[in-house]
């Protein structure tokens, strides 16, 4: 059972944000699910209503900064959020036969994945810094601890999400609030799907949204998994450069593109 009661959730209708939505909902509980699908949303919320909670849901694209703060700050003026979580992403990587980023794709991914996030989190920042006892989660990746050389800009987009969310962290500590900055390695997914290459100890949605939730009752400044997969990175950023990238062509990986 969450310790949270008021939750607002952004790419609640796929992937890790399904399953967490679901695993936070439950009796007593309130919910905002946040996402683009009318049809995805909506069993979502279905899934987390059947579950006790009472859910509300918006249609939209992190990417409208407008819409997306109107949705949220509607949630928070009928009662105070105590759980944010900035989950909404996407991903890509270099072109057929390696050849660069499309420079399209590239934006794309800095518009959702760290734009995206900042939309979630900065209409909410004026009152959650005075609200002790609020949570602020990111969703990151292991790719932000040892980027991934065939998704540059993905690797990229994650590395900021993770150093905006260390900041935020020392920020509003003293307030109260915490932030967890999530780093999941590789999540059975419509996203891991797209990912043709090695996807060493992939776990399932449910499993990564168990372990989420876990650390974001014990307020955990940091959420990485799985071990194995974390341990590794570790190691590689202590590894000499040239050994380090003799080890990163093990990752080597085609990411089809996504069906928008």
């Amino acid at each position: 059972m969450t310790p949270h009661r008021r939750i607002a959730l952004t790419g609640a209708s796929g992937g890790i944000g399904l399953a967490l939505s679901a695993r936070l909902a439950g009796p007593g509980v309130s919910m905002l699910l946040i996402a683009r699908d009318p049809a995805r949303l909506a069993a979502a919320a279905a899934a987390a209503a059947g579950a006790g909670a009472q859910v509300e849901t918006a249609r939209a694209d992190v990417t409208d900064r407008a819409a997306l703060a109107d949705a949220l700050l509607r949630f928070d003026a009928a009662a105070p959020i105590d759980l944010l979580i900035a989950n909404a992403g996407v991903s890509a990587g270099l072109g057929p036969d390696r050849a660069p980023e499309r420079p399209e794709d590239s934006e794309r991914l800095w518009r959702v994945n760290y734009g995206g996030m900042l939309n979630t989190v900065e209409p909410l920042l004026p009152a959650l810094r005075d609200r002790p006892g609020a949570q602020i989660a990111l969703m990151s990746s292991i790719a932000a601890l040892r980027p991934l050389p065939d998704m540059p800009s993905y690797s990229a987009s994650k590395a900021a999400v993770r150093a905006y969310g260390i900041s935020l962290r020392g920020w509003l500590r003293p307030r109260g609030v915490a932030v967890s900055v999530i780093c999941p390695g590789f999540v059975t997914s419509p996203m891991s799907q797209r990912h043709r290459g090695f996807k060493p100890f992939e776990i399932s949605a449910e499993r990564a949204a168990e372990i989420v939730a876990r650390g974001l009752e014990r307020r955990r400044a940091f959420i990485t998994f799985p071990w194995p997969l974390a341990a590794l990175a570790w190691l590689d950023q202590r590894l000499p450069p040239a050994l380090s990238d003799w080890f990163g062509k093990g990752f080597a990986a085609r990411i089809e593109p996504e069906d928008r």
